[in-house]
């Protein structure tokens, strides 16, 4: 015992005084300027924790300065020394010092330097909150390199959330932007162009761009993005159902993925693959790949709504060769599947054709453990109240498809251009004027003025040629309806008879189509669609887009 204690005094002892010396180190470069603290963290950096001692020196002279610029340098600095599960922590004390500065440019990159940790971490919506406050910083300023590394960060949220169209449009602005200004942005955004022209089902032009990129990889003599071209032209041939070729180049890119360790993109690598591989009805072969995938996502914790399909089938396979335990795992492995993705890819989810969903899934796992187990009142509970959210999803689901129906059927552009007959009737209107303010309320209703965002009696009175009791008298006898339901209704037809008509409209955002109708805000579209037609604006634009895609 006494041996033991000796060993564990020297031991403490030596800790203390290598921490005494460190912390005398530390203050000893206090005197030194922030270049010369800035220089020796770049020189260190292949030795991490040489240079976190200088950054560590550079924020303590910051702070005892209050230097809020070079305190932000310093954050920086530590935040790539330094565990990633500090990160946000130390994202977080970055963005304090940066508001401090009062320098637009520094904020700006304080709020993207944010955005890019939550994007890491799949936190997206966050992610893309912070790039458009980042936008609103960079804007002022005339930092064009980081203003196009916010707008690429945008696209690229917007791509992995669904928003595909909208993510297209700002990697060509980046694409012709980055052409002279950073080899690599340039390749990376020819690359995420392509991914987004395969979401969209334009395969041919994911193709161009594939070829784009590799051409120009070579045109740049820089080769660091060209497997990363040749993977998702991979992709792209299963969608063009070249099943060989698919697998000819995932196989290939493969070893490079395993190298640099991108667990993301070898398992998409290894379940299109297996896709390629079911399809040319090598079953047995393509369950190896699936299960490959699954492996990934349990260690890493990740997936991808594409990937889910890979689960679908290892439990169709399972199933048909009676191996419950298997099926039973891989019911269990697609629900943990489905909570990752509902937490990071929610909008996107909802797009994805599921042979198995919840419902199902519960089901055929609650029949394989009732085969092992006996019942229990627990279970008996649980599937009673399973029956009844079910019940009242498939109810409502029935509900919104006859609204849905009723809207379809329902011709919203004659009801916003109705020609009604000049009545006449014994009314405290003189006939000529009634007459003559019926003819304008329809040249009104003709023109579509009741798109203007701040309409209203008054305004309206004023185009009309009249004043406001006429105008509600007129709205009242030939329309049968208030002022406000009368032009909320007007609206919410119009956009109806768009979104039927025109595709384009489809994509917008609920944001977009009520500034289109000239509503104030987003809530009062939303709500104004709701209660006039029992089906949220969105549910509409969906079913309408599922429809288009079965006819």
């Amino acid at each position: 015992m006494k041996k033991w204690y000796i060993i564990i005094t020297i031991v403490l002892q030596q800790n203390s005084v290598a921490q005494s010396a460190t912390t005398n180190f530390q203050d000893s470069l206090l005197s030194k300027s922030y270049q010369y603290l800035s220089d020796k963290v770049l020189t260190n950096n292949k030795d991490k924790r040489t240079a976190l001692l200088y950054a560590n020196a550079l924020l303590k002279k910051s702070k005892l300065e209050k230097d809020w610029i070079q305190m932000t340098y310093a954050y920086k600095s530590i935040m790539f020394l330094q565990d990633k599960k500090l990160l946000a922590a130390y994202a977080d004390s970055l963005l304090v010092a940066a508001k401090k500065s009062n320098d637009n440019a520094i904020i700006g990159a304080a709020f993207l330097t944010k955005g890019i940790i939550q994007y890491n971490q799949k936190d997206l919506k966050k992610a893309l909150d912070n790039y458009l406050i980042a936008d609103k910083y960079l804007i002022k300023t005339e930092d064009d390199y980081t203003i196009y590394k916010v707008k690429y960060s945008i696209a690229h949220t917007k791509y992995y959330l669904g928003f595909y169209d909208e993510a297209i449009s700002l990697f060509r602005e980046c694409i012709d932007y980055f052409k002279d200004q950073n080899d690599r942005a340039y390749l990376n955004s020819i690359h995420s162009l392509g991914l987004c022209y395969n979401k969209i089902g334009n395969y041919a032009w994911c193709t161009i761009n594939n070829q784009l990129g590799i051409d120009e990889g070579k045109r740049l003599d820089n080769f660091e993005m060209e497997y990363y071209f040749v993977h998702s032209e991979g992709v792209n041939l299963w969608y063009s159902n070249k099943y060989y070729l698919s697998i000819k180049n995932l196989t290939f890119v493969l070893p490079m993925l395993i190298e640099k360790e991108d667990f993301a993109n070898e398992a998409v690598a290894y379940f299109y693959i297996g896709k390629s591989l079911w399809s040319l009805k090598q079953e047995d072969k393509a369950i190896m790949y699936f299960k490959k995938v699954d492996k990934i996502v349990k260690k890493e914790k990740y997936c991808r709504p594409d990937l889910r399909e890979g689960y679908e089938k290892l439990i169709d396979y399972s199933k048909r060769n009676n191996d419950t335990k298997s099926q039973l795992y891989y019911i269990n492995q697609l629900l943990e599947v489905d909570k990752i993705l509902s937490q990071n890819y929610n909008y996107l989810l909802k797009k994805v054709v599921k042979e198995y969903d919840t419902k199902e899934l519960l089901r055929s796992k609650y029949e394989i453990e009732n085969t092992m187990t006996f019942r229990t009142i627990g279970a008996i509970s649980v599937i009673g109240i399973l029956m009844f959210i079910i019940a009242f999803l498939i109810n409502k689901h029935f509900k919104n498809k006859r609204l849905f129906d009723e809207i379809m059927q329902r011709d919203t552009k004659l009801e916003n251009s109705q020609t009604t007959p000049i009545k006449l009737s014994s009314s405290d209107l003189n006939p000529t004027l009634e007459a003559t303010i019926l003819k304008n309320l329809e040249k009104f209703e003709k023109n579509k003025k009741y798109l203007d965002k701040d309409m209203n009696l008054t305004k309206m009175a004023s185009v009309l040629n009249t004043n406001t009791k006429y105008v509600t008298k007129i709205i009242a006898k030939y329309r049968e309806k208030g002022t406000i339901e009368y032009l909320t209704d007007l609206k919410i037809n119009y956009i109806i008879e768009k979104l039927k008509t025109e595709h384009l409209y489809r994509n917008y955002t609920n944001k977009a189509l009520g500034e289109e109708a000239g509503f104030g805000s987003t809530q009062n579209f939303a709500r104004a669609f709701k209660e006039r037609k029992g089906i949220s604006p969105t549910y509409f634009i969906n079913k309408l887009k599922k429809d288009n895609k079965s006819k």
